[in-house]
């Protein structure tokens, strides 16, 4: 994974890179890491400020404390590394990673959680997360897991990855839920499994946002989940896809 620097200096040449997508100078230009935090409790955001802050090659360039927050805040900031909690008030630090990662593709996400979540961790590896670590993680160590992301490096234990690969390469019996939705769903899962947002959805689909947001629902009670997530995970073991 390249990384890119947050500089001022951003290349805008429509030709090479969508609009939606910000490029950056190397990070070698701006040696400093920026890292942006998210987690809904403010005592844990001002002890992890604090712990990166005392060191001279890294900065917090901003926090929030919803995904909302962090999905309208991380692209004006443009860290280098965003650390994210997995369980927020209003969603999850998987959907702001992947929401991100589509304006920010050298970002590295690194996901903090309270307790270890196989489903979690599946989901935030197809999210492009960098690495995944509890919180009860000593204070030198999440320095050294966040200046190995920034290099492009990931926290991501090599027997975990082996299993996300096999739950890929062996899907379960479930296909036959597909045969429940309508071909629109089928069209919108298919562009879930491909990361899109609501938002992109409706642009490619001609609907609005709303429209989509209830397509999404309905599709997720037809499937019998309660995450657009599990979706994804789900479209992507039974090999749905529009490049499928």
């Amino acid at each position: 994974m390249r990384l890119y620097g947050a500089g001022e200096n951003v290349t805008k040449d429509p030709d090479k890179h969508p609009s939606h997508v910000i490029q950056y100078l190397p990070m070698e230009q701006n040696p400093v890491i920026q890292v942006f935090l998210l987690d809904d409790h403010e005592i844990v955001r001002r002890g992890v400020r604090e712990l990166l802050e005392s060191e001279p090659d890294i900065e917090v360039v901003g926090e929030a404390s919803t995904a909302a927050e962090a999905i309208q805040r991380i692209p004006a900031v443009r860290p280098h590394v965003a650390v994210l909690d997995v369980r927020l008030p209003d969603g999850s630090g998987v959907e702001v990673c992947r929401e991100v990662r589509s304006q920010l593709p050298g970002l590295a996400c690194l996901m903090l959680t309270s307790f270890s979540d196989d489903d979690a961790l599946f989901e935030a590896i197809m999210a492009g997360a960098s690495g995944y670590v509890l919180k009860q993680i000593r204070g030198n160590d999440l320095i050294a897991g966040i200046r190995r992301v920034a290099r492009g490096e990931s926290l991501l234990d090599p027997t975990v990855t082996a299993k996300v690969l096999h739950r890929l390469r062996n899907p379960s019996e479930e296909d036959e839920r597909l045969a429940k939705l309508t071909p629109q769903e089928r069209r919108i899962l298919d562009l879930i499994a491909e990361g899109a947002t609501n938002r992109q959805i409706g642009t490619e689909l001609h609907l609005a946002e709303k429209t989509v947001k209830n397509y999404v629902s309905n599709m997720l009670m037809k499937l019998g989940m309660s995450r657009r997530t599990e979706a994804a995970v789900f479209a992507v073991k039974a090999g749905v896809g529009r490049a499928s």
